[in-house]
């Protein structure tokens, strides 16, 4: 499963070729220095030509030539991506303040299980390949905001007569005052509505982990009711949040990291929300939004050491309406113990 993942970096490496710098500022959960069977360490990167690096993935894969022919393939090939919404809107974002997080398999072990008859619970799946993601993310080097974000679900939707997969893509712009983002093109500001919680009621509709701690559920249950869900996968949570099947997501723990929120941070505030730090809300419950501090991509937490310089300490909560997230923060934070 590693080598998968760093093929996939190693595909987003080259295009970010295509832009030169920015390719030193990729980041991600994966490193491509490898180890293969042979004890024989190995520095995975992109050759000048297909062959090249087949047969450097060839070493990597315990010399299977037909595996590492086919990903040199993938690697190597030309991608056109064509967005109307996109063509149409002028936006100019200088190379050298920019940094990408990358995640190539957001819910890993849904993907190696490869659970395919998972059902839909209002339209929010608890496990299974559905909740795999891509997650690419682009931030601001010097103040830590993230400006685009791509997501894309590879397992959306399985075909009843191929039965092949298809994949469905969200991708989101904000930055410098313009916002757009994918399924709306003609409203540059907003892409979902705002006006009323998705559930049509009083309560609001959230998702969350398994892995929440009880006093978080049982305040989540106060606001939610019936409309608390579970899931997995952290960009696939966010994803149900784009969607607008839920208002929020919200978890305490300190066990995402920076490369599963920055893709759907970006298109969240492209939609007119964001992702904040859940133990500061929780402090600043009686202060306005703008006083609230969003997570920022920039700096790594001190003393920390490994993956964890980048996770998200105090847990996070992503939200699509600000209105909304006022309110359900009081009630939230009233219902802890």
């Amino acid at each position: 499963m590693s080598w998968f993942r760093r093929s996939l970096n190693m595909t987003l490496e080259k295009r970010y070729r295509a832009f030169p710098g920015l390719e030193k500022n990729v980041r991600g959960e994966e490193s491509n220095e490898f180890t293969n069977e042979h004890e024989e360490k190995i520095i995975v990167e992109v050759c000048s030509t297909e062959e090249e690096t087949a047969s450097l993935l060839q070493k990597v894969l315990d010399n299977n030539k037909a595996a590492a022919k086919t990903l040199a393939r993938a690697v190597h090939q030309e991608v056109t991506l064509k967005d109307l919404a996109l063509d149409a809107d002028n936006v100019s974002i200088p190379l050298d303040n920019i940094a990408v997080w990358v995640d190539p398999i957001d819910s890993t072990y849904q993907y190696i299980k490869g659970s395919e008859d998972i059902k839909p619970v209002k339209g929010i799946y608890p496990k299974g390949l559905q909740c795999v993601t891509v997650l690419i993310g682009v931030f601001l080097l010097d103040t830590g905001h993230p400006i685009m974000g791509v997501i894309n679900q590879p397992f959306a939707v399985k075909d009843p007569v191929t039965l092949r997969w298809k994949s469905q893509l969200y991708w989101g712009v904000s930055y410098m005052g313009s916002n757009i983002c994918s399924g709306n093109p003609d409203n540059k500001t907003r892409c979902v509505s705002q006006q009323s919680s998705t559930t049509g009621d009083n309560s609001y509709a959230a998702v969350t982990s398994s892995a929440e701690t009880k006093d978080v559920l049982k305040a989540l249950l106060v606001v939610c009711g019936e409309n608390l869900h579970f899931a997995a996968g952290a960009g696939y949570k966010c994803l149900c949040v784009i969607q607008g099947l839920v208002d929020f997501y919200l978890f305490s723990e300190d066990t995402t990291f920076k490369w599963d929120s920055c893709a759907p941070h970006a298109i969240l505030k492209s939609l007119g929300g964001g992702i904040l730090n859940l133990s500061e809300c929780i402090k600043s419950a009686n202060k306005k939004p703008c006083n609230r501090p969003h997570i920022l991509y920039n700096s790594e937490e001190e003393e920390a050491k490994g993956a964890d310089r980048w996770a998200n300490k105090g847990g996070l909560v992503a939200y699509r309406s600000e209105q909304h997230l006022e309110d359900f923060i009081d009630i939230f934070t009233k219902n802890l113990p």
